[in-house]
């Protein structure tokens, strides 16, 4: 079949890109679904607590995602700036996940323990307080604003239908847990837990210390 013939039938050219799409499609998705890396948390990952939860929500809902990516490629050179290479595993419990490609800001997916929470506060108050050639907006109405009762046990809720294994005890406490706490507050807890796990094997040892 000759391009020129496809190029002038829009009806043939319609199915064939539907054709070449789905290809396109299960070649990427299929593999996916047999591979249990995709699917299985990565050893030594916890669950997010209540006011990181909240804190994620927060950060999707400002935009964050639009300029700063949670993913580390295994380029020798990302490596070497961010620290590990990100994995599937990590991203499991993340709907939606938040790797990205756009870098306006640095990526953030080993920014947990980089800098203590004032600086953080800081920052998201008035980022050029603490980087002078930043062109990030600040955030100044997160210290201001907090949650409503239900609102985090909601996000915690909406997660466990999707297979995020929290706990109804967990759930039920989550208002208190972020009780007083600023949306500020929960967007820093957020940003301090993005780290890489630790090793299976070194949560089982600190886990059996008197």
């Amino acid at each position: 079949m000759k391009h020129e013939f496809i190029e002038k039938n829009v009806g043939w050219l319609a199915v064939l890109t539907a054709v070449a799409i789905s290809f396109g499609g299960l070649a990427e998705i299929v593999p996916l679904m047999n591979d249990k890396a995709a699917v299985t948390a990565e050893p030594g990952m916890p669950l997010r607590s209540a006011l990181e939860v909240a804190g994620r929500d927060v950060y999707i809902r400002e935009g964050c995602y639009g300029c700063h990516s949670q993913m580390v490629r295994t380029l020798a050179e990302e490596v070497l700036r961010y620290g590990p290479a990100s994995t599937a595993g990590e991203s499991v419990w993340d709907h939606p996940f938040q790797w990205g490609s756009k870098r306006t800001g640095p990526d953030l997916a080993r920014v947990g323990g980089r800098y203590n929470d004032e600086w953080h506060r800081i920052h998201l108050n008035n980022p050029r307080d603490v980087v002078p050639e930043s062109n990030m907006p600040g955030y100044p109405w997160l210290a201001e604003e907090g949650f409503e009762p239900g609102e985090v046990p909601a996000m915690m809720r909406a997660l466990k239908t999707v297979g995020v294994p929290f706990d109804d005890a967990a759930i039920a406490k989550a208002d208190a847990d972020v009780a007083g706490k600023t949306k500020a507050d929960a967007v820093i807890a957020f940003l301090q837990s993005l780290k890489f796990p630790k090793p299976a094997a070194a949560v089982a040892s600190a886990g059996a210390r008197p």
